[in-house]
């Protein structure tokens, strides 16, 4: 077994940024409960981000984009009572940063007041400028998400990789330099060519995460369930899986269920006199 434990202090957007500058990478996973937040938090990872992928893994959707805001800061809640050290990064949901920027402002401020969350993420680039200027104008850290943006899956048909023609990766270039000169802590890159992600990560001076983008960008995240291997149906290249939580899981069940039919649970000692 292996550890990464350290004295710990509490990640900013100051401190990713000094990692970049010295080479460190950020560990990045996702959470949407206070019990997965404490586990991954005590261990020492960077950055939690509170996915809208919680509309997959949690409630059991085909996409992200069912989930609401509200269900956004119910999870958001959850996992803030479970940090102390990792950076939280909560993200936007279809529809509330999509060109009205004033709209964009208010959800945003309801994300960070009611939570506590650290930052924010926001899907997409020069089209919705305005909405990113805005937010972060009024104090609030912002991480772009460009590449694959799965908040966009009806205009794409496909989740396949984005940026491979040269009219597409010079657009994720431009809007990658605008992020950053608009005043974006870092940025998300989602399933691009390896290379390209490298340009872009050397191009700025701000993190870069990736997932699906290889391993030339700042840091990486992955998807708890993904990395667990609590979710078996779902294995893209790009996801390694650290644990098998799910054959785990069900074999405990199996046991559990065995115990009480046997009424072998609860014994002597497990019960009250």
């Amino acid at each position: 077994m292996s550890t990464y434990i350290e004295e710990k202090r509490k990640v900013t957007s100051h401190i990713l940024w000094e990692m970049k500058q010295r080479g460190e990478k950020i560990s990045m996973l996702t959470a949407y409960d206070y019990s997965m937040a404490r586990i991954i938090d005590q261990a020492g990872i960077d950055c939690i981000l509170i996915g809208d992928s919680a509309s997959n893994t949690m409630a059991g959707n085909a996409t992200t984009l069912p989930i609401t805001l509200d269900q956004m800061i119910y999870h958001a809640k959850c996992v803030v009572q479970g940090v102390e050290n990792a950076f939280v990064i909560a993200d936007m949901p279809f529809g509330t940063c999509s060109g009205d920027s004033l709209k964009s402002l208010s959800s945003a401020i309801r994300m960070m007041k009611e939570t506590g969350v650290n930052a924010i993420k926001i899907e997409g680039g020069k089209e919705i400028q305005e909405d990113i200027r805005k937010i972060i104008d009024a104090g609030i850290p912002v991480m772009a998400h460009l590449g694959l943006m799965p908040q966009s899956i009806n205009k794409y048909g496909t989740y396949g990789i984005r940026a491979k023609d040269e009219k597409e990766a010079n657009k994720l270039i431009e809007d990658c330099l605008l992020m950053e000169e608009l005043g974006c802590f870092g940025i998300l890159l989602e399933k691009i060519p390896a290379s390209l992600a490298s340009i872009i990560s050397r191009k700025i001076k701000i993190p870069t995460i990736g997932i699906g983008a290889g391993n030339g960008t700042d840091g990486q995240v992955l998807v708890i369930q993904d990395a667990m291997g609590m979710n078996k149906n779902f294995a893209p290249k790009f996801v390694r899986r650290y644990a098998d939580l799910e054959s785990i899981m069900r074999e405990a069940t199996l046991n559990y269920i065995q115990d009480v039919k046997t009424s072998s649970f609860p014994n002597e000692s497990e019960s009250y006199k």
